[in-house]
C-alpha cells in the first residue's frame, strides 16, 4: 500500500503544494494505486512535503520519490526521450523548482493580503493566544528561505521580471506541443503543471498571475493537464481572485 502525505486541496488547486502535486501526478501517470493523507511538514523524515510510505519504506522529497517509483515499479517517466531531451527536461525541472518556485512562494507568503487569506489560515485551529505568534514565526522563516534562494533579495518589480522571464521561457519551450517534451507527458510536466496551476488558480491575486494568464499556450497546457490528471476537480482559472478563505 502506498500512502502519499501532502497538504491537501485548497487555494483553488487540488493540492496546495506543487511538490506534492508533482508526486501525485507521477503516481497517476504510473497508474499506481495510493491513498493520500494530510500531514504537517515537520512529521516528514526531511521536514518537508511530500513524503511516501510504500509498505513501510519511507521516502521523502519529490525527486527521490520519483527515483523510488521508477526503480521499484519499473516506470520510466521520460520514456521515449533521447539523452539530450532527458537533459533538457532536467534543466527545465531545475529552473521551475529551484528558481521559479520561489516566485509562487512570494505570491502566497509575502503579499500581505494573500498571506492573510491563505497560509495564515493553516494556524486557525491553534489557541488564539498562539495563532499570531505562529503566523509571524513561520512567515519569517519562509521569508528567510526566499531570501536565501536569492529571489527575496530583489525588489517587487525585479521579482516580477524574473518570474515573467521564466514564464516566457516555458511558453517558448512548450510552443504548439501538447506537453513540454512532445506529444506525451513526461516527468517534467508534473512539476511544471503543479507550479503553473498554483500560480494561475484564481484564489490569490498578484501581477505575476496576470502575466501568467497572458501566455495562452501555458493556460491551455494547465487546462489539458488538469483535465487529464484531476478530471474530478472543478478547475476555473479565469475566475477573479477570491477574497476569503475556502470553507
Amino acid at each position: 500500500m502506498i500512502t502519499l502525505y501532502g497538504a491537501g486541496a485548497n487555494f483553488g488547486v487540488p493540492e496546495v503544494s506543487p511538490y506534492v502535486t508533482k508526486t501525485e501526478v507521477h503516481l497517476r501517470m504510473a497508474g499506481l494505486p495510493y491513498v493520500k493523507e494530510a500531514a504537517m511538514p515537520h512529521l516528514s523524515p526531511k521536514g518537508q512535503l511530500p513524503w511516501l510510505d510504500d509498505d513501510g519504506e519511507l521516502i521523502a522529497d519529490s525527486h527521490f520519490i520519483r527515483l523510488h517509483l521508477e526503480k521499484k515499479y519499473a516506470v520510466d517517466f521520460d520514456e521515449g526521450l533521447s539523452l539530450a531531451e532527458r537533459a533538457q527536461a532536467w534543466a527545465i525541472e531545475r529552473m521551475v523548482e529551484n528558481h521559479f518556485g520561489w516566485t509562487l512562494a512570494h505570491v502566497r507568503w509575502l503579499i500581505p493580503e494573500n498571506y492573510a487569506k491563505g497560509p495564515a489560515q493553516f494556524f486557525a485551529a491553534l489557541p488564539p493566544t498562539l495563532q499570531e505568534d505562529m503566523r509571524r514565526d513561520i512567515q519569517g522563516r519562509v521569508a528567510e528561505n526566499i531570501r536565501a534562494a536569492g529571489v527575496g533579495r530583489h525588489s517587487e518589480p525585479e521579482i516580477l521580471s524574473l518570474g515573467v522571464r521564466s514564464l516566457a521561457a516555458l511558453s517558448a519551450l512548450l510552443g504548439a506541443k501538447p506537453f513540454l517534451m512532445g506529444c506525451r507527458p513526461s516527468g517534467v510536466d508534473a512539476i511544471a503543471f503543479g507550479m503553473l496551476a498554483g500560480l494561475m488558480a484564481p484564489y490569490f491575486d498578484a501581477p505575476i498571475r496576470e502575466r501568467a494568464m497572458s501566455f495562452r499556450n501555458l493556460v491551455a497546457y494547465v487546462d489539458r493537464m488538469m483535465a487529464g490528471v484531476y478530471p474530478e476537480f472543478d478547475w476555473a482559472p479565469l475566475a477573479p481572485a477570491r477574497e476569503t478563505m475556502a470553507a
